[in-house]
Formats: C-alpha cells, sequence, structure tokens
C-alpha cells in the first residue's frame, strides 16, 4: 500500500462547526453532514474530542500526514495559533493558516507571513465564497496574498462546494484569472468545486497550476467525472482528502481505493502530489 497524505483533517475538538458538543444543534448538523456524504458511522468523529484521540485516529487509519485547516470567515475563526497548537510536535500534521484580507485589509498580508514564517504553517487558506459579502477568487482584494505565497513558495487553498452561503459564489471560472496571474502559484481547490465538476476540469485542463480536492463530495453522484479526468491528463494535479470528521479517515481511504483511479495513479494522488506541493523529504 502507498503512503497516503489526507488534505483535509480536522480534529471535532477544534470548533463545534466539527461536532465539538456534544447535545447541541451543531453536533447534530455535523453527523447530519456525515450521512449526507455516505459516512457509514455518523459518531466515528467523536474520538478526536481530545488532541490523543485525533493523533491516534490520522496514525491507525495509516496516513502518513493528516492537514489541518485555519479558517478565517466572519462566521468562523479558527486562529492560526490553534493551528500551530496542534500540529506542533507532531510529524503526521501538517498545519494551514486562514486569512480574510477582505476584513483584514493590509493585517491580512502580515498575518499570513507570520503564520508561514514565524508558525511554520505551510499555506494560507481563503474563503472568498464566504465573506460579506461574498466575492469571487479573482477579487483583487486577495491580490497580494496570492503575491505573497508565490514569493514565499507556498500554495495557496481555496475553499468552494455546495456549503457557500450563496450558489452563483460557487463558480470556478475565477480561479483561471488567478492561475494565469499567478503562474507559478499552486492553488488548491478544497470540495472541488462540486457539484460544478466539469467547470473545475476544463480550469485544471488549461492550467497546470490548479490542483483539485473534492475531498467528501467525490464519494456523492456527480463525481465520477474527476476520476475519469485523473485518469487522464489531471494525475499530477488531484490530491486524496477525507475532510473528517465529517467522513471517516479510513472509510474514505478504502471507498477512494474502489472508485476506479488506475493503478499507475493511485501513488501520485494518494501521496506524490502532495509530498510535491509541500516539499516534503522522501
Amino acid at each position: 500500500m502507498t503512503k497516503i497524505i489526507d488534505m483535509r483533517c480536522r480534529p471535532a475538538f477544534l470548533h463545534d462547526f466539527f461536532g465539538a458538543t456534544p447535545g447541541t444543534p451543531a453536533y447534530d448538523a455535523a453527523r447530519w453532514l456525515n450521512r449526507r456524504v455516505g459516512a457509514l458511522h455518523d459518531e466515528h468523529f467523536t474520538r478526536s474530542l481530545t488532541q490523543e484521540g485525533f493523533v491516534a485516529e490520522v496514525r491507525e487509519a495509516g496516513l502518513s500526514r493528516a492537514v489541518v485547516v485555519g479558517r478565517q470567515t466572519p462566521a468562523q475563526h479558527l486562529p492560526n495559533e490553534r493551528i500551530h497548537g496542534i500540529v506542533h510536535g507532531h510529524e503526521e500534521l501538517i498545519g494551514i493558516g486562514a486569512v480574510d484580507p477582505a476584513s483584514q485589509g493590509a493585517a491580512a498580508v502580515d498575518e499570513a507571513e507570520r503564520a508561514i514564517r514565524k508558525l511554520g504553517l505551510a499555506g494560507i487558506n481563503l474563503e472568498s465564497g464566504f465573506g460579506e459579502p461574498a466575492r469571487h477568487a479573482d477579487d483583487p482584494v486577495y491580490y497580494p496574498v496570492y503575491e505573497l505565497c508565490a514569493q514565499l513558495g507556498v500554495p495557496v487553498f481555496l475553499m468552494s462546494g455546495p456549503t457557500t452561503p450563496d450558489p452563483r459564489f460557487n463558480d470556478p471560472s475565477p480561479i483561471a484569472k488567478v492561475a494565469r496571474d499567478f503562474p507559478q502559484l499552486p492553488i488548491v481547490c478544497y470540495h472541488g468545486f462540486w457539484p460544478n465538476v466539469d467547470q473545475i476540469v476544463g480550469i485544471a485542463f488549461r492550467y497546470e497550476n490548479v490542483h483539485v480536492v473534492p475531498d467528501m463530495y467525490l464519494f456523492v453522484p456527480g463525481s465520477k467525472l474527476y476520476v475519469e479526468a485523473v485518469n487522464g491528463f489531471m494525475s499530477d494535479q488531484f490530491l486524496f482528502g477525507s475532510s473528517y470528521p465529517f467522513r471517516p479517515i479510513k472509510q474514505s481511504i478504502d471507498d477512494f481505493l474502489n472508485l476506479g483511479f488506475k493503478d499507475s495513479v493511485l501513488e501520485r494522488v494518494l501521496y506524490g502530489n502532495a509530498q510535491r506541493l509541500f516539499r516534503l523529504a522522501e
């Protein structure tokens, strides 16, 4: 079995949104989302209500690395220090910082640089469609962060998907302009802009610096085109993610292996592409 890097994997204790507090509406919502994306056990994530349980879950699932993603939106703030605190001292964990240039202004660039240089986080997450007001990824407000990440040689991660409050902002078309303006910047699209699969596949065809991580949406109807693209031109631009705690890690690996990916691409999409993205040693 090849090594595996899980590109989207957060512990339940990180926030109520992830099921941190049993008996609350947020906890029930986490269970609901697990059922919607095919989790066989909708309370599996309770093991990660502690740091020790989360690390044990990662190790026992057989992951080489798990990527813990920060968040900075008007509705949810996962501070970069918190992400650093979770991953620090754990070789199997990689942290991704987050900023919101729309609300933080010029300070967002300083915070992004601090997250990378001082905290050692491996990239920056942006969520343009979740802002107030919602924006597209090619809005000029985000360009200074793109420039910084390109200069520092780290990837930028863009949130997408059907949970975007206004579905019009789950449009992958603006990614093309960002990819064209920053050809050396690795752009990673979380949730793979599902259900707009054909559009993001078309953009990835044109721009090789666009990477796609459908994570939990790879296991819902309409996702077969991802697999077809990976078995063709997109094998170097696709990465595995479980979206834990919204889907079990081990079940997601098993389900991934049964989706029809060619044996010749599995090492790249499970490990090699992420290894290159983060510049990890062999």
